[in-house]
This record gives structure tokens, sequence and C-alpha cells, in this order.
């Protein structure tokens, strides 16, 4: 069975950008529902920041993709996302459409970018420790867990102060590697609770259909109906992702093949450690 998967945010944009039939379509919903020009990621009217700019152009990437699988005669039979990539999912099962997810995408970005304004915040992240001792890191410093991507790699977010601190901390406790990266929000933690009530009055504009291939969400790893698609908007944006927990689930549902569609390869790379290390284990 095929999995498609979504990955979230790209860091930074693809090569250069394709130039057939889809994704000129994609483009033009970009444009038309977000405001983005693809090509440059340039803002046409009000521009938003260059955090929202990758998150309306991976969701864009991700449904662009999607179609070009699908052209080519190319079925899955579970889809599953990570972070920001739950917009396209959602378009590729058929509980939203392509225009509404890149509108979606631009808003609820829009409305969190806006925590920048009082706070200075960043990602940290983290390769090499359990979860154990990154766990007591992250409280040391007052950040908190955002992604659990395998039993090494880590993604924790909070303050930029604090996220120094705790990156420091973990490269003397024995991380391979600890790097800040600059965010408008602390995505994937309690600390977007301050931005509830926008960002549900946001997610309430919409309506969501029932998703037509089975989309399993990545914080319990049960499989999303349309009603309850709304609150999983709000809930995922406020606890973290669990990659690992879903990758396994996914093998455990019948998964043979995983496509990444989108910008990058992270979940196909984090999916090999896991498999890996599930071989070991035997």
């Amino acid at each position: 069975m095929i999995c498609f998967m979504f990955p979230g945010q790209p860091l930074s944009p693809g090569p250069q950008p394709p130039d057939d039939e889809d994704f000129h379509a994609v483009a033009r919903l970009a444009r038309e529902r977000a405001g983005l020009v693809l090509q440059d990621l340039s803002w046409e009217g009000e521009p938003a920041t260059g955090s929202v700019a990758l998150q309306v152009y991976g969701a864009a990437m991700s449904l662009y993709h999607a179609r070009r699988l699908r052209r080519e005669g190319t079925r899955p039979g579970l889809l599953a996302e990570h972070s920001m990539g739950i917009y396209a999912a959602l378009a590729t099962s058929g509980a939203l459409s392509e225009g509404d997810a890149l509108e979606l995408t631009f808003r609820l970005g829009r409305c969190m970018s806006r925590m920048a304004e009082t706070s200075d915040y960043a990602l940290g992240c983290m390769v090499g420790l359990p979860l154990e001792p990154l766990l007591a890191i992250s409280e040391n410093n007052g950040v908190y867990l955002a992604n659990h991507n395998t039993s090494r790699h880590f993604l924790l977010s909070g303050e930029r102060m604090s996220m120094e601190g705790a990156v420091a901390e973990a490269l003397q406790a024995g991380a391979f590697s600890a790097r800040v990266f600059p965010c408008d929000a602390p995505l994937h933690t309690p600390i977007m609770k301050e931005a509830a009530a926008g960002l549900r009055a946001i997610i309430e504009d919409y309506r969501y259909g029932e998703p037509s291939i089975p989309l399993m969400n990545h914080i319990d790893q049960d499989f999303l109906t349309g009603a309850e698609v709304g609150d999983f908007l709000l809930k995922e944006l406020i606890q973290p992702v669990y990659w690992e927990r879903s990758c396994r689930a996914l093998l455990s549902s019948g998964v043979t093949r995983f496509l990444e569609v989108g910008v990058g390869d992270a979940l196909k790379k984090y999916n090999r450690w896991i498999e890996n290390e599930a071989a070991r284990a035997l």
C-alpha cells in the first residue's frame, strides 16, 4: 500500500520552479487565494513574513506534487501529515479544496506571525540525545518539545534566549548537533494558546468534508473524520508532532511504500532511521 506523506514548512525554497500545466494551476491559486507569487515568493498586495511565504510555498508544492503523482497514475491508500503539511493533505483527501487549503495556510500563518511582534521565538533542532534527557533540558530552560521525529531527532520551540540556553545544555550533554532557527511563532507548544481565539475564528470559516482517502493525524495516529478536522487543526498547533509514532502506525496499517509529497526529503530520512532502528531491535 502506498502512503503519501505531506511535510511541513520547508526551511528554504526548492530548486527552479517547474514549468508545466499543474504548477501553473497551483501558482494561480496561490496568487489568487494567498497573494503569493510562487516563482519568487513575492507578495501581491499587503506582504506577510518570510516564514508565512514558506508555509504557503510548502503547501502549494505539496499540492503540485500530489497532482503530478495522480496524473502519473499513482494512487495512495493512506495519507499522513507532519505539522503544516496537514492543509495540503486535507486537500488531497478531498476534505478541503486546494484553494481553501492555500488560503487557510496563509491566514493561519499570518495570524501566528503576529506573535513575533511581542516575543522573539526560535526552534531548536536537536540530534543525538534520547527523549528523556531532552525533556529535562527543555524543562530546565523553559522551552517545549515541538516535534518528536525519531528516537534521536527532535525540535524544541520557545523564546530565543531560552532556546540558546537549551542548545548549549544539549551540546554539553552530548548531542551530536544542536542548532537554533528563527520562527514567527512557537508552533506545537502550549504557548500557542495565546493565539487560540484568533486561530479558531479562522478555522471555523471553512467547511470540512469527509476524507475520501484515510488521513492519519500526527498526534494520536487516528484517522480523521470530517467532523473532527476543525478541532484537530487548532489542537495540532498546540500539541507536539509525533512522527515516529505515525511512521510505526502506518507500517502496522499495511503501508509498504512511502512517497514524500512536497519539498525535500526529511520525512523519508526519518522513516529510514525508524525502520533501521526497528530492524536492529529484532
